[in-house]
């Protein structure tokens, strides 16, 4: 039975985004047996996801809910979660929409912080849980009540510089953003996006949302089978995946064991610094792929973008220049703007950009009027940026990286680079241990290439043909296991240093 046309219009009249929900009440209408998501063995049709989604909504309008209290929808990578989410749009409600794997304390704070009425979960058949969130108004005092209307999604940072912060997604700045991506990545229906980033990573406003708006079809990666290749290799085989988006470490699995897949035009590598052997192997990989090197934040979603060559890999592969719509400055020390080339900490303004963290105080200082005297307001990255002759920028590090060691300030970025351009090293890590004499001193923890031998005297004899003595690691454990990952995929490195405080590797 095909979608009714009071379903479809339902749908269509929805805000905050229109322009999505029309897109979807479209597909499920004119192309009800396309296959919308697909997660394991199982594939849900746009009739099937806008079905489920209305049936949800209804639900929630039940309810009598206050509309101005968001909902809180743990990120469970499922279509049952994805429709939910669709749901709590549809009803009028902004959606919080926290890691699945926080917690129940840190969950249960940001629930109270963004001001919840109730916590939500669906399973695989599309029963739906609830349960209250209790109030809790001096944990709340600081936050900004929630603008469904404005901005219907509220993801969260991955928390490893502390408490994550709860970041609204605006609406407009969605549609503005999958008009770009659309158009610059050349998407159409046919498409079949790889979702390797978990759900509540803004990585998925291309390869879910997008793919959702376009009438694509998203392969949604089990998290239990992340680091399993060959998993991931069959997926874009089986599935003829088009799109590859995600962390150095998913194109290292991809690649591993020579695997070729050939079906795949569009690879975007994000998140970490590519190891120029990795992108020189990725050629091979994906023999018909166009490469681009995607550069953003939660805060601002994409702002830079450059389009690789593997076979002219540098040691070093730039962010690139700033998308269309998008500023960029560079900041001396001194906090004077940059003309020209120069390294200083990067401001940028997008046009998809969150107007601020949930948390008032947080704003202070990180969004900022524009230092040149220009009307928009600009977020403060924390990243260190070097912009050539050429007007390309390559990204140093950040600038809480610097750390002095021995009274010498250094960028422990810059020794991670090196590090990883040994050709044996499949992934390092390097952190700053406090140390009573020394200030700081490094540690690094490295991952070899399968099949090699590489031992810490080697690369301690690398790093001392291309570091200043006190830019080399004092330690230096080198293994065969993967390193640590957040749950965005990047390095923990709060877990390998806290590891080799306590005299063990993470």
């Amino acid at each position: 039975m095909s979608l009714s046309h009071r379903q479809a219009h339902k749908l269509g009249e929805t805000v905050p985004s229109p322009h999505f929900f029309d897109a979807l009440a479209a597909h499920a209408r004119r192309r009800p047996d396309q296959v919308a998501l697909i997660r394991g063995e199982r594939q849900v049709t746009y009739r099937r996801l806008v079905g489920l989604a209305e049936e949800l909504a209804g639900t929630l309008d039940g309810l009598g809910l206050d509309r101005r209290q968001p909902l809180c929808v743990p990120a469970h990578k499922t279509p049952e979660t994805i429709a939910l989410l669709i749901g709590a749009f549809r009803a009028g409600y902004a959606a919080l929409a926290p890691s699945p794997e926080l917690g129940s304390a840190a969950r249960t704070a940001l629930a109270a912080q963004a001001r919840c009425s109730r916590t939500l979960t669906v399973d695989d058949q599309g029963v739906l849980d609830i349960a209250p969130v209790v109030p809790d108004e001096q944990a709340a005092r600081d936050f900004d009540t929630a603008d469904p209307a404005a901005a219907p999604l509220l993801l969260t940072t991955s928390g490893s510089t502390g408490t994550p912060k709860i970041v609204p997604v605006p609406g407009d700045g969605f549609d503005r953003f999958a008009d770009w991506a659309t158009g610059r990545f050349r998407l159409t229906e046919q498409d079949t996006l790889l979702s390797y980033a978990p759900l509540n990573f803004d990585l998925s406003l291309l390869d879910v949302w997008t793919a959702l708006r376009l009438g694509a079809r998203a392969v949604l990666v089990e998290q239990e089978f992340s680091a399993d290749a060959r998993r991931l290799q069959d997926l874009i085989t089986r599935h003829e995946v088009t799109f590859v988006q995600g962390v150095p470490m998913l194109h290292r699995l991809l690649a591993q064991d020579g695997a070729v897949h050939p079906t795949v035009r569009t690879v975007i590598f994000t998140g970490d610094a590519l190891p120029k052997a990795l992108l020189r192997q990725l050629g091979t990989t994906f023999p018909g792929a166009a490469f681009h090197n995607v550069f953003g934040c939660t805060e601002t979603n994409d702002s830079f973008l450059y389009d690789a060559d593997p076979e002219d890999a540098g040691d070093q592969t730039p962010i690139g220049r700033p998308l269309p719509g998008v500023r960029a400055l560079l900041l001396d020390g001194e906090g004077r703007v940059l003309d020209g080339p120069g390294t200083g900490e990067l401001l940028v303004t997008t046009p998809f950009q969150t107007s601020g963290y949930l948390q008032r105080s947080r704003n202070e200082g990180v969004f900022v009027a524009a230092p040149d005297s220009g009307d928009e307001v600009f977020y403060r990255t924390g990243d260190l940026v070097t912009r050539d002759a050429d007007g390309l920028h390559w990204l140093q590090g950040r600038t809480d990286f610097q750390v002095k060691v021995r009274g010498v300030r250094t960028n422990v970025q810059e020794v991670e680079n090196v590090l990883a351009a040994h050709p044996e090293v499949a992934e390092a890590a390097v952190v700053a241990i406090p140390d009573p004499e020394a200030g700081y001193r490094l540690h690094a923890q490295v991952t070899r290439r399968p099949g090699t031998s590489l031992s810490s005297l080697r690369l301690r004899s690398h790093s001392a043909e291309r570091l200043p003595r006190h830019a080399i690691p004092s330690s230096v454990h080198v293994g065969d296991a993967p390193l640590p990952r957040t749950s965005t995929g990047k390095p923990d490195r709060n877990l390998i240093k806290a590891a080799r405080q306590k005299g063990n590797p993470a």
